[in-house]
């Protein structure tokens, strides 16, 4: 599929600022691990797997999400299917099924990856996810990937199309620990932490990529 090959060109002609192998020191201990990424920001994020890492990746039904899972598997990347809402239920859209499938997979040592936004919603953290983390009891992991060469596309979710022969940024930030037991209060304490912590991540992620000076 044309689209994984171009990604993987993307890949493999930038140069890495942080190489992977300091990142995953930081989330090995705690695997498997529930990894949060921006919409828009996650096309590169395959490229993170090692060989031997256990991974399933949350895709929507949406049209656009074919295409994304269709290149996900062409990449190697197990596929869960289905979404929530804007009011991050997981009621409609698939997202019963798919929120079991991924405590399955939880369970069963596998590390899912998804998008954290609330569906069109950008750059807000969906209580899906703080409720997948509390339920597994597994942390989340923010992780952004930004290259030093890319087009940003004016549409709801500031979709990136990574280019090749630049740097490539990798950030991992610190673990948002769900407990199992915790009210309605608390989840949105948690997701509001989800969401600061995906912002650092990707701001850190686009300062490597730029060449700019970290504080």
């Amino acid at each position: 599929m044309a689209g994984a090959e171009f990604l993987r060109f993307v890949f493999k002609t930038n140069r890495l600022v942080v190489p992977p192998e300091e990142l995953y020191a930081l989330a090995d201990r705690d695997l498997p691990v529930i990894l949060a990424m921006w919409h828009g920001q996650h096309f590169l994020a395959p490229f993170a797997r090692r060989e031997t890492d256990k991974t399933k990746v949350l895709i929507s039904h949406h049209r656009d999400g074919e295409m994304n899972a269709l290149t996900a598997e062409r990449l190697g990347v197990h596929v869960i299917r289905g979404s929530g809402d804007p009011g991050g239920r997981f009621d409609r859209k698939g997202g019963v099924g798919a929120f079991r499938e991924m405590l399955e997979a939880l369970n069963e040592g596998y590390t899912i990856a998804l998008t954290a936004d609330v569906p069109k919603i950008a750059r807000k953290a969906s209580l899906g996810l703080v409720k997948l983390a509390s339920l597994s009891e597994r942390p989340i992991y923010p992780m952004a990937l930004a290259t030093s060469r890319r087009l940003v596309l004016d549409n709801w979710d500031r979709t990136t199309i990574n280019l090749p022969f630049g740097r490539l940024g990798c950030a991992l930030g610190e673990p948002v620990r769900v407990p199992g037991e915790i009210d309605e209060d608390g989840l949105e304490r948690a997701r509001c932490q989800v969401e600061t912590a995906l912002n650092d991540a990707t701001a850190r992620a686009y300062a490597l990529a730029d060449g700019k000076r970290l504080t």
